[in-house]
């Protein structure tokens, strides 16, 4: 289970099955219930979009994460195409006149290729303000089927934590192309989600411009990045909370977190101490071996616990480094784990709040 913005019972969007249902043991079952429940809640449905100040520096603003930059201009469509879905079918586009994208990092992607005109319907994690207007086609994150088949659409857009599979299936029987996207786990995947959805709406010289571009800025954001005054890169643990669920999870090697923390100079502090999975529940014991200096939360998480004055009565939080020098990292739920056009935007704010003047990292 990698969380990410797209993650239902899936997320994270998403290696996940049928909306990222793992297998695993009674107990990890009822937890990730949980997961999936407080997910049901979080940035993926509206809300104030800011981002609260970290402890020791302050968290850019919301509003330019919260809109995609479409391409200048508007590309032309060369169709039809045959292209591979990620399920083993192949699938032929011969219209883009009306696209339903079923994850928000999906419909990021084809907004920011100049296709926002066309999309009818968004899924619930698509946060970003060009698409709010749009008619919702998830349930809890789980597709209706009869709600997109109801708007007609040319072509769907999903990825393998997209489900129910019964809903997969039958937009299909109904003869809607349906495209499967492999999940993105990293930076190394942006380009490679740019391109499978570019080559699928016929516009594969934007989904080119598009990924030199995206490269590009975040190659800008890494060269910002101040070198630590001890020579030592800061440590950063990923945590996921939902306090309405006492969701409280310390993100491990497979969380989804690990390839922005290191592109931003710092070390993931759970993978460091050996968590080679996703995630595991928080305890005194894995926050002391981890022992960051600084926690990278998605926003809606840290108001769910209070802010800061609850997020240290979380057992062990205090003890940690960061802890007791009340540093945080924030960025919107709805963008951080999206790996796509705005992952430049999520790691500047990362960089930016990291390094902050009298942070551990300057």
């Amino acid at each position: 289970m990698r969380i990410s913005q797209d993650f239902a019972p899936t997320g994270p969007d998403t290696g996940r099955t049928a909306r990222r249902r793992p297998a695993r043991g009674r107990a990890a079952a009822a937890l990730t219930a949980a997961v999936a429940f407080a997910l049901v809640l979080t940035g993926c449905g509206g809300g104030d979009d800011s981002a609260p100040k970290s402890g020791s520096g302050s968290a850019k603003s919301g509003a330019d994460a919260d809109r995609v930059e479409p391409l200048a201009a508007p590309p032309a469509p060369k169709l039809p195409v045959t292209v591979d879905s990620a399920d083993g079918t192949k699938v032929t586009i011969d219209s883009t006149d009306r696209i339903v994208p079923l994850t928000g990092s999906l419909s990021e992607i084809v907004f920011t290729l100049g296709f926002g005109k066309q999309v009818v319907a968004r899924d619930i994690t698509a946060t970003f303000e060009q698409a709010e207007k749009l008619p919702v086609v998830t349930r809890a994150h789980d597709v209706s089927a009869e709600s997109v088949l109801s708007l007609k659409p040319t072509v769907v857009l999903a990825d393998t934590s997209t489900g129910p599979r019964e809903a997969i299936d039958q937009i299909r029987d109904a003869g809607i192309p349906l495209l499967v996207v492999d999940p993105a786990k990293g930076l190394d995947d942006v380009g490679r989600r740019i391109d499978t959805v570019a080559e699928a709406l016929g516009v594969p010289a934007a989904g080119t411009e598009l990924k030199k571009r995206t490269e590009d800025r975040i190659a800008t954001v890494q060269k910002s990045i101040p070198a630590p005054a001890d020579g030592k890169k800061p440590r950063v643990a990923f945590l996921y909370l939902r306090g309405s669920a006492s969701v409280y999870l310390l993100g491990g090697a497979e969380s989804g977190a690990s390839s922005l923390l290191e592109a931003a100079g710092a070390v993931d502090a759970g993978k460091e101490s050996g968590l080679n999975k996703d995630f595991t529940a928080i305890t005194s014991e894995a926050l002391a071996k981890a022992a960051p200096d600084a926690i990278l939360l998605m926003t809606k998480g840290f108001e769910s616990v209070g802010g800061m004055d609850g997020l240290v009565k979380i057992p062990g939080i205090a003890e940690t480094p960061a802890g007791m020098d009340r540093r945080i990292v924030t960025v919107d739920d709805g963008v951080l784990l999206n790996y796509g056009p705005r992952t430049d935007r999520v790691l500047t704010e990362i960089v930016e709040q990291l390094y902050a003047k009298g942070g551990k990292g300057q």
